[in-house]
């Protein structure tokens, strides 16, 4: 190691063993400049006060009180001012050390957060994107999908939860191809398509839950696609998923967007979807205890794969009563749920009404 960061420091040992004088202000100032110096050259504080520690070995039968030093008590009077002055000097060269570690810290946080940002939302130019991508671990030019889990309480970067999955997944499969972080309170999982295993895992990790608190209380995942684009477009997708599973009420903790296509589709006519709702289940609100109870039943029956006896568990019926709201619906409504391309038409309506919020909601 280059001997610049010993620079003053034999000097002012020697001075030390002669005088009895304590360090001086400037001169620990040096030292602390040495020590960012040294930080940002990148050099580890323990080779440092390595380096430091030899060089005062290497000259202490030297120091001129020592060398002179008459008796036992005068050579421990010096002694002990020497290595008063080894431990100031080296107190302040870590701490420059650690002022300058923690500067770069600071710094590449914000750059991080900066390029996350730019990642997400798409804001930065696709050729400089892809160069601080490898920054941080990720190549744009290959496919990549975006995993986001939210809970009951919001995600920052040292939330425990955050903490912990980031050290499975970096643990599992390394820091290639495969970023965590965390936005608008939500834990945001990038990763490569030919690792698919990742989201999976990312998915598994984030719902465990940590001693007094809880893990994510839902993952949605977006699809694979290609490019910085691709990233923001399966982000997007995400958070669409989390939305529609939000708006549905839906029960399962994982989503795929890919499973979900059908409700984007379903929203880009609304008033196509409330004529639908309207006219295929708006009967149902002259049912003696409103529509609520048998549009329920709808979703149930559809949600066990038209088992009755599933059906009436899932809603805490018994059959015969199942078997009474079935015959109720075909008759306000017209439709028969055991017929194939009618009960076809229930679900969907089924489906619209809950995404417009209906009959909570007027069309």
């Amino acid at each position: 190691m280059s001997p610049e960061y010993l620079e003053g420091y034999t000097t002012l040992l020697a001075e030390v063993s002669d005088t009895g004088r304590l360090p001086r202000r400037a001169e620990l100032d040096a030292l602390r400049e040495l020590g960012e110096r040294a930080a940002e050259s990148g050099h580890g504080l323990r080779e440092l006060v390595g380096l430091f520690l030899g060089e005062t070995r290497r000259v202490w039968g030297s120091l001129p009180g020592v060398a002179r030093a008459a008796g036992a008590a005068e050579r421990a009077r010096t002694g002990d001012a020497v290595l008063g002055a080894v431990d100031a000097a080296i107190a302040a060269f870590g701490e420059g050390h650690e002022r300058a570690q923690r500067l770069a810290v600071r710094q590449e946080e914000a750059a991080r957060r900066e390029f996350v940002d730019d990642l997400l939302y798409g804001r930065s130019d696709l050729g400089r994107l892809a160069e601080r991508a490898e920054r941080f671990g990720l190549r744009l030019a290959h496919e990549h999908a975006v995993a986001v889990a939210e809970g009951d309480e919001p995600f920052d970067d040292i939330h425990p939860v955050a903490r912990r999955v980031e050290r499975e997944l970096l643990g599992r499969f390394g820091d290639r191809d495969v970023l965590i972080t965390t936005k608008e309170g939500r834990l945001v999982c990038v990763g490569a398509s030919r690792e698919r295993t990742v989201l999976d895992a990312f998915a598994t990790y984030a719902r465990w839950p940590e001693v007094g608190r809880p893990g994510a209380r839902r993952v949605a995942i977006g699809r694979v696609h290609s490019g910085a684009g691709g990233v923001v477009h399966s982000y997007e997708e995400a958070l669409g998923a989390l939305e529609l599973a939000e708006q549905l009420e839906l029960d399962e903790p994982v989503l795929r967007a890919a499973d979900l296509l059908v409700f984007p589709v379903l929203l880009r006519d609304r008033a196509a979807m409330a004529d639908l709702v309207h006219t295929v289940l708006g009967p149902l609100t002259q049912s003696r205890g409103g529509a609520g109870p048998l549009l329920e039943t709808i979703g149930a029956l559809a949600a066990s794969g038209y088992v009755n006896a599933e059906a009436a568990r899932r809603l805490k019926v018994s059959v015969r009563t199942l078997s009474y709201r079935l015959e109720r619906i075909k008759f306000l409504t017209g439709y028969d749920p055991a017929d194939g391309l009618q009960r076809f038409t229930l679900e969907t309506a089924a489906m619209g009404a809950r995404l417009l919020g209906w009959p909570d909601k007027p069309l």
